[in-house]
């Protein structure tokens, strides 16, 4: 049996055991009692959301070391990771699953009871002499069907500080909650820290999920996506409550477009990291609901949307004032934000591909930094990491969209994958029914691993809705939940693919500008809402030039020339073909579970790419396909 509060009451203040009395969940009480068992730290601190006591977190943050306040900019502060600790760490985030049953063989997992023994072992008096503290949160907004409840136990004042700025306050939800309220909960500890407060048994770290129940543990770690339990963390534990209620739990970004007559329409995107999520939901002149999480649920035959989060966690390199004026601009106003693991210099923080020379030396995640530093392995130090992130609450952000609490969530009518696909893809182009969209672009979705996994950058791979690494159930049921929401809703999205990365075949040379997005993101929605006719290719429909023209000229004061459009709209046959033998090879041979109507649609398009490819060949001009309404 576990230890009931009262039990640990050496370890918490009268004050602070008053606030949990107020929650009446006895899971709560478990939870937190077996965390104190666990990992003994000196003293615990429920957080209860008053001011003073974030206030107090934020102010520990510093005095712990943590954090830094020595920047120029008021409210700004820095955190360091360690060397070892700067990305999403794949190989040791695992699936605790029970004995008797598999998930699907790509994804990370350990025997339960084995996986708990390890892990327990080693946040085992992990917080001695810390304190361990205390946050209630939700995930969606709340008050709302969308809405869980989800709490976190951690002796970092770092992860406890940035909790505040990415998600809603959730101390009242719990005081309310009934005693069989599903609840997900994280136990992290940073584990040992150094001088410069960096964890530093990095080959100790570990990430484990308990799906069982609901139970997120890491250990030895402090970067955000691997101790904030809600993120990539959560999502994991959501798509299974998703698939077993007949909805859904995305990486989606959610940004409202203006078009004609103030009209707003709100179109969702699953892009992997490091792809243009982010980008594209700061378009300037439109606005953001989210840009990393979403849930989705069918509200009397509506597709309405949530943003599970209420702040960003976002990657900073290339943020420049011309290509993303929003977020640069309020990188660098006074504001509460934390940097991560960039170079600190002169009282700033630094940046890869900003907009000034970054200086030769100065203070970064490797600790002193010099120009030519290299680390145990010879490779050289960047000055700032590639993952370098910010952190910031959404309503910080000028274009912080009014919906953004709105418990009904927003009508989406349109939903977007993108990914790095160098060679196939067109720019933009709109699938021909819900089902066709779903699978040959969200489930044939491919990209190349970047910077924000821990891994060699560079390998081609299929990333289905950009998601397949948090997938908690077999691949094969994830798509068909997706196939059947999609069947019961009486108004669907418009399904579309984007691909910012494609690539002359002889060059090498990218064909789009970054912020071309803004006009294939305006073309969408105008497309929602059939202003515009469109060309019918064997992988979709695509844009007209002439409507093309008159959007880049509106929207970016450019000149779109035809030689351009035919370039960035010619349909490459074998380079499609090949897509689409990766693509069912991958279904065939990765997923056990496949449905019959992933290679049924996969087909379909391989025979339109053929009958094509006999009428006009190997590479195919827009010009040649007929115009449709």
């Amino acid at each position: 049996m576990l230890q009931s509060i009262r039990d640990i009451s050496n370890k918490i203040s009268e004050q602070d055991f008053r606030k949990l009395e107020k929650i009446k969940n006895v899971s709560v009480h478990q939870f937190i009692a077996e965390a104190v068992r666990i990992c003994n730290p000196s003293e615990i601190f429920i957080c209860s959301d008053t001011p003073d006591e974030i206030a107090h977190i934020k102010n520990m943050a510093i005095v712990s070391g943590e954090e830094s306040a020595a920047l120029e900019i008021p409210g700004h502060t820095f955190h360091l990771d360690g060397i070892n600790d700067q990305g999403r760490d794949r190989e040791v985030t695992k699936f605790l699953v029970p004995h008797g049953e598999s998930l699907s063989p790509n994804l990370n997992q350990v025997e339960r009871e084995k996986g708990l023994k390890e892990i327990l072992s080693l946040l085992k008096n992990s917080m001695q002499g810390k304190t361990m503290i205390v946050r209630f949160l939700t995930l969606g907004p709340t008050g709302s069907i969308f809405t869980i409840p989800c709490m976190e136990c951690t002796d970092s004042w770092y992860v406890a500080h940035s909790v505040d700025l990415l998600y809603r306050k959730g101390y009242e939800t719990f005081v309310g909650l009934n005693h069989d309220s599903m609840i997900f909960k994280t136990l992290h500890s940073a584990g040992t820290l150094d001088e410069n407060m960096v964890s530093v048994n990095y080959d100790k770290k570990r990430i484990y999920i308990d799906y069982t129940t609901n139970v997120v543990y890491s250990v030895n770690n402090q970067y955000a996506g691997n101790s904030i339990g809600f993120k990539k963390l959560a999502l994991r534990l959501a798509i299974r409550e998703a698939n077993k209620n007949s909805w859904l739990a995305e990486h989606f970004m959610i940004v409202g477009i203006k078009g004609p007559g103030n009209r707003k329409t709100y179109l969702a995107g699953a892009f992997p990291s490091a792809c243009g999520k982010t980008s594209t939901a700061m378009l300037s002149g439109e606005t953001i609901v989210s840009d990393d999480l979403a849930y989705v649920r069918n509200i009397d035959g509506v597709c309405r949307a949530v943003n599970v989060e209420s702040g960003i966690f976002g990657i900073i390199q290339n943020i420049n004032s011309k290509d993303d004026p929003l977020i640069y601009k309020t990188l660098n106003e006074p504001g509460e934000i934390i940097f991560s693991n960039v170079l600190v210099k002169d009282a700033r923080v630094w940046w890869l591909g900003m907009e000034c020379p970054i200086p030769k030396e100065g203070k970064n995640y490797s600790g002193d930094w010099y120009e030519g530093k290299t680390d145990e392995n010879g490779g050289i130090i960047l000055p700032a990491h590639k993952n370098a992130r910010y952190t910031v609450s959404l309503k910080a952000i000028p274009n912080c969209d009014s919906e953004l609490d709105n418990p009904a969530g927003v009508k989406l009518a349109g939903i977007m994958y993108g990914g790095r696909d160098y060679k196939a893809y067109v720019p933009v182009q709109q699938s021909f029914s819900w089902e066709h969209g779903i699978i040959c672009y969200g489930a044939a979705l491919e990209t190349e691993t970047t910077f924000a996994t821990i891994e060699t950058e560079g390998k081609y791979e299929i990333n289905v809705m950009s998601i397949q690494d948090f997938i908690s159930i077999p691949l094969g049921d994830y798509i068909k939940n997706y196939l059947a929401f999609g069947k019961k809703l009486e108004e669907k999205p418009v399904v579309f693919s984007v691909n910012y990365f494609l690539k002359d075949l002889k060059t090498g040379d990218f064909f789009n500008d970054r912020r071309d997005k803004h006009i294939w993101v305006k073309w969408m929605e105008m497309r929602v809402h059939k202003d515009v006719r469109v060309r019918e290719t064997p992988t979709g429909s695509i844009p007209l030039y002439a409507d093309l023209q008159k959007l880049f000229k509106q929207v970016l004061q450019k000149e779109y020339k035809l030689e351009d459009y035919i370039k960035q709209f010619t349909i490459r046959v074998p380079e499609n073909l090949l897509k689409m033998k990766r693509v069912k090879e991958f279904w065939k041979k990765e997923v056990a579970d496949t449905p019959s109507e992933v290679f049924e649609m996969l087909e379909k398009q391989e025979e339109r790419l053929i009958k094509a490819k006999e009428k006009h060949g190997d590479y195919i001009s827009p010009e040649l396909f007929p115009v449709s309404e």
